[in-house]
């Protein structure tokens, strides 16, 4: 018998740049869910994300990571090394997407601004559940590899304008 998979998102709106639409959600949540399968999690999971502009991530940033600019995506894992003991389930941690952010790369990447939000769910869950791309070029290979699969996965393959 197949494992049930379950998943419980904390949407947070921390911004007015970009209208967050049922549709948006539906898209992180689909995100998430690829992700998951795709690397096989099953049971019930929880992620929080949060909609910020460059400004608000710019201040997390900082403050989190010591950079003084703004970024995409940061991923804020519950667990060190993914998703942990018994206790807690899958309880994976929190995602901080910066829609401006988000906005100003699919224009500069050339495909819509739901491949990119969707880019970056699959990315930063990722990184919640243990990968990581800043310590070796086989690291980066892995997950780039990963994402592409996921992404394509989901119907937004790179020349996608959705």
């Amino acid at each position: 018998m197949k494992e049930k998979r379950t998943l419980r998102i904390y949407f947070e709106n921390d911004q007015n740049a970009v209208p967050v639409t049922y549709h948006l959600k539906l898209l992180v949540r689909h995100a998430v869910l690829a992700t998951l399968a795709y690397e096989h999690v099953t049971g019930h999971s929880e992620v929080s994300v949060t909609f910020t502009d460059n400004e608000g991530i710019r201040k997390l940033n900082k403050r989190f990571r010591g950079i003084d600019s703004e970024t995409d995506v940061l991923s804020f894992p519950l667990f060190e090394d993914g998703p942990g003991g018994a206790d807690f389930g899958h309880m994976l941690g929190d995602i901080v997407l910066s829609l401006e952010k988000c906005r100003a790369q699919a224009e500069e990447y050339g495909h819509g601004f739901d491949r990119e939000c969707a880019f970056l769910t699959v990315h930063s869950t990722l990184h919640l559940l243990g990968y990581d791309h800043v310590n070796s070029k086989e690291e980066e290979a892995d997950m780039r590899r990963r994402q592409t699969a996921i992404v394509e996965g989901m119907g937004l393959g790179v020349g996608e304008k959705a």
